[in-house]
């Protein structure tokens, strides 16, 4: 494989590193052009999303045979769907007679595709299966083969999360995931008869990076002072809001865990006041169904914190009050497309799912009361880091994320409310990208840290 040339970022001094990491210092930070510039950008779409594995959906967004979807990752259009024979595919949304877009509905059912421009028509597997005029072409079945749907390279399946690759060599999707696809199957645990998405799709876009996204996600410490009105609230209805006892995981990879203990409760596991008497019964019923099915160290795994999972690049699943999975879709360098869905318990009680979806739209939906403000934040530091771009003094021109450090020097196991999920991204980062990294003094022992195998709510 050829070498890659280093990324380097505008106005940066030295070595033209992007990333400084000083372990005598205890210094960590990133050069803001990693935010800004177009190239870096295009260097991302070209060696982190075409060659790496994307999540693409759930298997249930498309139960039934001839159901689909479509939506874009890394620029590409594809069609998720599900073939006649019941089988999960993904093929590029591209006619493969002249290139036009093939699938012009987001969503829908049919057992063909076919293409408004010259009538070309598709199975829901690939198939060519209408040719208009076809006397003008060979009449050889080699002809037909190969203008079938052009299919994406790789497509496996964890726990019914669908993921993709662009290059068909990438390592198997589990050796991808690695730990974070234990905490993956807990999620795919909560629920006695399964797991399913809701129908429907939150799409919002953002006028912001989408690494600033990802780190968002992975930063406790900003919980209290951004979310201040929600931590109110909480408090108000008599939940202890803290940030004791709560940690952040670095699973390798790119990967991030955070494990949050004292920020809310949730539906069917944690009660808090708000969730009414008759949920605070249904969470001791729910908690002896888990501790029956799953045994009772399993079961305090699955029930007793919440969990932000971050799987590298593009996927978060906020299991919260309710639970969100959220994809992430960079449309330039400062602009991210934002697209999530609600997993829920297949078979719960309608009283229940209206709590959940009531739940979840006032907290980490796009109208409530922590997305908007989440938002609000990074497309504030969208704006604020133009202002030092070009700077006279190229020092002003780094973002720091040094928080924690100290703590982790002395062996200590990183906190939620500071940075080393983040830390541990950007080392990802700069690895997958090829960007310039300046390291100084010996890191601790065992840093990247290993994320805890299970238990994952304790030190």
């Amino acid at each position: 494989m050829a070498q890659q040339t280093p990324v380097r970022p505008l106005g940066a001094t030295g070595d033209g590193a992007m990333i400084d990491e000083d372990w005598e210092a205890l210094r960590f930070r990133v050069h803001r052009s990693a935010y800004r510039d177009p190239e870096v950008f295009r260097t991302e779409i070209d060696r982190i999303w075409n060659h790496t594995w994307l999540y693409l959906g759930h298997e249930t967004e498309i139960p039934k045979a001839g159901d689909f979807k479509t939506r874009t990752l890394g620029g590409r259009p594809l069609i998720f769907c599900r073939d006649a024979g019941g089988e999960v595919r993904a093929f590029f949304n591209a006619c493969t007679h002249r290139g036009t877009v093939l699938c012009r509905h987001s969503e829908g059912n049919t057992k063909f595709f076919q293409c408004f421009y010259h009538a070309w028509a598709f199975s829901n597997s690939g198939e060519l299966a209408a040719l208009p005029g076809d006397d003008a072409y060979p009449d050889d079945p080699a002809f037909r083969a190969s203008m079938a749907l052009r299919q994406v390279p790789r497509l496996q399946i964890h726990e019914g999360f669908v993921f993709v690759a662009f290059d068909a060599d990438v390592p198997d999707l589990l050796t991808h995931l690695g730990p974070a696809a234990h905490y993956m199957s807990l999620t795919a645990k909560i629920g006695e008869h399964g797991m399913t998405t809701l129908p429907g799709v939150q799409l919002y876009s953002v006028k912001g990076n989408w690494k600033l996204a990802v780190e968002n996600a992975m930063d406790g410490y900003h919980f209290a002072p951004t979310h201040n009105t929600f931590v109110g609230y909480l408090r108000e209805t008599g939940f202890a809001v803290t940030d004791d006892d709560q940690y952040a995981y670095d699973l390798g990879g790119g990967h991030g865990l955070l494990v949050l203990t004292g920020h809310n409760g949730r539906i069917g596991m944690v009660w808090e006041p708000r969730f009414g008497d008759e949920e605070k019964t249904r969470t001791v019923a729910k908690r002896r169904e888990l501790e029956a099915r799953l045994g009772p160290e399993l079961a305090a795994e699955v029930a007793d914190a919440s969990r932000i999972l971050f799987v590298f690049p593009n996927l978060l699943l906020f299991d919260l009050e309710a639970l969100t999975i959220r994809q992430l879709e960079p449309v330039a360098a400062d602009r991210t497309d934002v697209r999530a869905w609600q997993f829920v318990e297949v078979g719960e009680p309608e009283s229940v799912r209206a709590l959940r979806i009531k739940t979840m739209v006032s907290f980490v939906g796009p109208g409530g009361l922590a997305t908007p403000d989440d938002i609000e934040a990074y497309e504030a530091v969208q704006r604020g880091i133009t202002a030092t771009a070009d700077s006279a003094d190229p020092a002003h021109d780094w973002s720091d994320m040094s928080r924690g450090m100290a703590n982790e020097k002395q062996g200590n196991q990183g906190r939620s409310i500071d940075e080393g999920a983040m830390r541990s991204f950007w080392r990802r980062w700069a690895e997958k990208v090829g960007a310039g990294t300046s390291v100084a003094g010996d890191p601790p022992a065992g840093t990247p840290a290993a994320g805890p195998a299970t238990g994952g709510a304790g030190k």
